[in-house]
């Protein structure tokens, strides 16, 4: 967990801007009204406590207890960081809590306890249970772990899982079941050395043991070497993994004709000679972080017939924890589990395993910047962007638990239940994930318009951290310099335009002369031209013309129009376009939502209309997603006959004709563009079936505008835009006052967009 001294200060002010953490507490029911209010307290909270007071098991039902973790440390054993203490842990408890909500949709809270006896902390942890649905132990020093999670389970009646041990093991499990069969190796039959003998180390052990694997054929080592029944220094839970005394007494001896390495100890102690000796098509998991026990070029460069996995996100395989704890907990509070138990973490490995085997769709080969991922020796676990992942898992663990026993509310329409897990996330946490690896897959070479800015060279931060662009600045270099100074922003060699500077005068002629040329006949003049290419949105624009640039990024301290009556006199429109449009991705709980158009065509005509969605439809492809279109006006279907209603009545008939395999519809009012039942019962005609829309369009801006400012707050939602469509080239514009996460969102798409052209 160590970071770079570069992003110190963002990873500082990313937990202590705005609300100080990484979570909050919202109210799921509404509270305007006092009637609201009587009903969430006093006196109507009497009623559900009542309820709870005559059958306990109704807490389930009238409150959060049954969505609802604790992740619980006293920060003994804090990846990477050791022995920190519980204050100095809640920042990684909080993360937890945000990995467990945005990839299944679970709450937490998160307790660190300064407690480090086992026994004060297993009774702190059993007098909570009234609370929580599950217990998510983490980062809890070895052994006291084993001890702690023992005890606990014993005690209490809600699962219980300890991350740090059963996570690698589950994961690892899954990635080791298909190497082997990838290589044609059966698990009871292959050799492994484990470098490392922690909680994490022992447990994968014992699952892999349970998968078929023969204690004999392990050779464990530690700080202190081999692992071996003649040491007296083995705990209670290592010492019956212990081999016999007398084995090898070295990893490098034991690394001789061995098919499995398992590295979850530190950096760089496995040799490339080591690797050298294993048997053919040997099999190297390097888990250590941020750094492997060897590196993934280094193995490879050594044996070409080797599989490989490590903890690492920029190399093929990662095993990563991710994969499993959000949706093994799904799946276990969705049948009350009264345990986590070995079946339902072989349950999750096993469908884990089989998910890598299955075509991976186009989303996730989008994300790693990939034609066609498909199972083999670099794709031997799914990636953790793969939305697949909680209807998979989680349902394989609650079968696990209904199987095994352990089930209190087994579920009986499995399809129902798919379908409510497919609903609980949106691609909200998925879209932008797959536009950033796409950007990064092939940088492009972005000019900032308005450099001598703190938020953009913030941003500009972001994008080379990131590898998003080649970032361009347009200002003064002293001026830019002395704002990064300021403000510890270390920039590198980055490339710094300071167009004004007497040096640059030949350049800014023959801008002038070029832009003269494009305007000649709408008034300008030479002075005028002059004068207007000395503007940095005009140069930006310029550069972007002449092939010095890929992109523009402007707009952040310009209002609107201003901001892009460059783009649209010096780039100009794609050919065979005759109007460009403006479009906002709104990211919300159900899914990415896109509005045209939002900012430039005040009153389109039907021949505007079909043009912007087909603009916008095009758009929407870019991102992966099929568009579901929704014309909306007032009217639905015919309903009225208003001067909208006509418009958007007649563009819908021309584009249906036009794109016959198009899912779109209308004219309807916006709510049945996602009440599918409403629309079914009442206009069961509409081609929008069971789904519902991604994809709006607006008769005039007064309406998209109006709707998408209103939505953007009232409802709290993620915002990316304007995307400005029909350009020539990638010209993109900032709402005054963007923040640098909305600038570097914009950034990424401009990238992508300049990868087509």
């Amino acid at each position: 967990m160590s970071i770079s001294s570069i992003l110190r200060e963002d990873a500082l002010e990313y937990h202590a801007g705005g609300k100080p953490g990484k979570i909050e507490v919202k109210p799921t029911k509404s509270t305007a009204t006092q009637r609201d209010l009587s009903l969430a307290y006093s006196p109507g909270v009497a009623e559900p406590c009542l309820e709870i007071a005559e059958n306990v098991e109704k807490v389930y039902d009238y409150t959060a207890k049954g969505n609802l973790v604790g992740v619980i440390s006293n920060g003994t054993a804090v990846l990477g960081l050791g022995n920190i203490g519980p204050e100095a842990s809640k920042p990684v408890m909080e993360g937890k809590g945000v990995l467990f909500k945005v990839f299944s949709d679970i709450d937490v809270f998160d307790i660190e306890l300064a407690v480090t006896d086992p026994d004060d902390f297993v009774d702190t942890v059993a007098r909570l249970e009234p609370t929580f649905g599950g217990i998510n132990l983490e980062d809890i020093k070895s052994p006291e772990c084993f001890e702690i999670e023992e005890k606990l389970k014993a005690r209490l009646k809600i699962p219980i899982m300890h991350d740090d041990q059963h996570g690698t093991a589950i994961i690892s499990s899954a990635a080791l079941l298909n190497a082997l069969e990838i290589v044609d190796k059966k698990i009871e039959e292959a050799r492994f050395v484990i470098s490392g003998a922690g909680a994490a180390a022992i447990s994968c052990v014992k699952l892999y043991l349970k998968l078929g694997a023969r204690i004999e054929n392990f050779y464990i080592f530690d700080k202190d070497g081999l692992v071996s029944e003649d040491r007296p220094d083995l705990n209670r839970y290592l010492a019956p993994l212990a081999g016999k005394a007398g084995r090898t007494a070295t990893m490098a001896e034991a690394m001789k004709g061995a098919d499995v390495f398992l590295g979850l100890s530190v950096g760089g102690i496995l040799k490339p000679e080591m690797v050298a000796t294993m048997a053919a098509n040997p099999i190297v998991f390097a888990m250590a972080n941020p750094t492997p026990e060897i590196g993934y070029e280094e193995a490879k460069a050594v044996r070409e017939d080797l599989i490989m996995a490590t903890g690492r996100s920029d190399f093929p395989n990662q095993v990563n924890n991710v994969l499993g704890f959000p949706f093994i907990f799904r799946g276990a509070l969705d049948v009350r589990a009264s345990e986590i138990n070995d079946e339902m973490k072989l349950a999750a490995a096993k469908a884990l395993a089989c998910l890598a085997k299955k075509p991976v769709p186009d989303i996730v080969n989008l994300a790693y910047n990939e034609k066609s991922l498909s199972f083999g020796p670099e794709y031997i676990i799914p990636k953790p962007v793969d939305p697949r992942l909680i209807t998979t898992i989680s349902m394989a663990v609650a079968k696990a638990a209904m199987e095994s026993g352990v089930a209190t509310k087994p579920i009986k329409n499995w399809d129902a239940y798919e379908t409510q897990l497919a609903k609980r996330l949106g691609l909200d946490n998925q879209v932008m994930k797959f536009i950033l690896k796409r950007a990064k897959s092939k940088p492009k070479r972005i000019v900032f318009a308005e450099a001598e800015n703190l938020k953009v060279l913030k941003a500009v931060r972001e994008v080379l951290d990131e590898g998003i662009a080649k970032p361009i600045l347009l200002g003064r270099k002293a001026n830019i310099d002395a704002i990064c100074e300021e403000h510890h922003i270390d920039l590198g060699d980055i490339e710094i335009f300071d167009f004004k500077h007497p040096d640059n005068a030949g350049l800014l002629a023959e801008f002038a002369e070029l832009f003269y040329e494009k305007r000649k006949r709408r008034g300008f003049t030479k002075w005028e031209a002059e004068k207007q290419v000395r503007k940095s949105n005009y140069f930006a624009a310029m550069m972007l013309e002449t092939n010095r640039a890929d992109g523009v990024i402007s707009g952040l301290t310009k209002n609107y129009p201003d901001a892009i009556r460059p783009a649209l006199q010096i780039i100009g429109k794609k050919p065979g376009v005759t109007k460009v449009a403006g479009m906002y991705l709104l990211l919300s709980k159900q899914g990415p939502l896109f509005f045209s158009d939002t900012t430039i065509n005040f009153s389109p005509s039907v021949a505007d209309i079909v043009e912007i969605t087909e603009l916008t439809s095009e758009a929407v492809e870019r991102f992966n997603l099929k568009p579901k279109i929704a014309m909306l006006s007032y009217s639905n279907f015919g309903s009225a006959d208003g001067e909208d209603a006509l418009k958007m009545r007649a563009a819908t008939h021309i584009l249906q004709d036009k794109h016959p395999t198009w899912v779109i519809e209308g004219e309807m009012q916006a709510h049945l563009a996602f009440d599918k039942e409403l629309r079914q019962q009442n206009y069961p005609f509409a081609t929008l079936g069971n789904d519902t829309a991604n994809t709006l369009i607006f008769p005039n801006l007064s309406s998209a505008n109006i709707a998408y400012n209103l939505l953007k707050e009232a409802a709290d939602i993620e915002y990316i835009g304007p995307i400005l469509l029909g350009l020539r080239k990638p010209v993109h514009v900032l709402q005054l006052g963007a923040s640098v996460r909305e600038i570097v969102n914009m950034v990424a798409i401009a990238v992508v967009e300049a990868q087509s052209v």
